[in-house]
């Protein structure tokens, strides 16, 4: 089926638009059926990283691909070295990269940081932050708490822009791989403060594959947010049927708005590739939805048209507007 391949499994597993993580687009992937979420990670770990790959055997394994990729966002920024004040690095390379990822098609920006380090973003003086930029970026290891500050201010900063460009944030929230995964570090509520900030509320986050088993009931109360949605992506890797079906009906009984579908349709083995986990997520996530929706009639919670509008809202529509898909599902296509 050639180029047309990917497509053609979108229609097997009943899949209307794909986002798909990428550096880049291959011609293959193309849009309406496939949209982009490209990775913004390295973009906030602009300075020397080896304290915390040091400190964590799993960190060590991911940072030398982004500090790749930031030289890679450099050079599309047509630079050839880190400015060296951080206004400059904020305008000419963060909002920049934003500016280049939403005129390629992208609906939003991905983030792998607790695969990195922990979600506990916090307030971050600019002052500060720009001191230990400007300090250390032609060289030597930050301080881990003034290199933090730097981090979480730059984090603060690329969100608003993605607000402003209309691009959603994708945090990778749950387990990990990895035998040096720190779940500590991914509890949902470690974003308490981001998603509080005023300054951050036109920005729209997705608490991607919603906590895992773990923290679905954290991600769940943090959905009362305007902006925060999540979704139930790669549960099937982790959860059975009836344990996701209860952790679906705990965010559908409050914030049915907020849910999204989600596969992590991705490789795991040189046999089992996207396609195959891609119908596991889809098969296990149509069974869980089924049996909290039933539960939920069967408890006389609501009624079988309520049933068709949740289950819409999770596996279509509250997509459809986040991602400003359009209003017509044959448009996307």
């Amino acid at each position: 089926r050639g180029a047309a391949y990917p497509a053609w499994v979108l229609d097997k597993l009943g899949i209307e638009t794909m986002l798909a993580n990428r550096i880049a687009m291959g011609p293959e992937l193309t849009a309406p059926r496939f949209r982009w979420v490209p990775y913004a990670d390295a973009l906030i770990f602009p300075l020397d990283n080896g304290a915390a790959e040091a400190a964590n055997r799993d960190y060590a394994a991911f940072y030398p691909a982004e500090e790749k990729l930031l030289q890679q966002y450099v050079a599309e920024s047509r630079l050839s070295a880190l400015p060296a004040t951080l206004d400059e690095y904020c305008r000419a390379v963060v909002s920049a990269t934003l500016e280049r990822h939403k005129r390629g098609g992208a609906v939003a920006e991905k983030f792998e940081i607790a695969y990195l380090r922990w979600l506990d973003f916090g307030p971050a003086a600019g002052d500060a932050a720009a001191a230990t930029y400007a300090k250390f970026v032609r060289g030597g290891r930050p301080p881990a708490a003034e290199y933090k500050t730097l981090q979480d201010y730059l984090f603060a900063y690329l969100a608003r822009e993605a607000g402003r460009l209309g691009l959603a944030i994708h945090i990778h929230v749950a387990d990990g791989g990895g035998g040096n995964y720190d779940q500590r570090g991914s509890d949902p509520l470690l974003l308490t403060w981001l998603f509080n900030e005023p300054s951050l509320r036109k920005t729209n986050f997705v608490i991607v594959h919603g906590g895992g088993a773990p923290g679905a009931k954290h991600a769940g109360s943090l959905l009362s947010k305007s902006n925060v949605y999540a979704d139930f992506s790669s549960w099937s890797f982790t959860m059975s049927p009836r344990l996701q079906a209860a952790a679906l009906r705990d965010w559908l009984s409050t914030y049915p708005e907020h849910v999204l579908f989600g596969t992590d349709a991705t490789p795991v083995s040189d046999r089992i590739n996207w396609e195959e986990t891609g119908w596991v997520a889809t098969t296990t996530a149509r069974q869980a939805l089924a049996i909290a929706l039933s539960g939920m009639i069967n408890d006389g919670e609501i009624d079988r048209a309520r049933a068709r509008d949740l289950a819409r809202l999770a596996l279509h529509d509250n997509a459809r507007k986040l991602y400003g898909l359009g209003s017509d599902p044959g448009d996307q296509r």
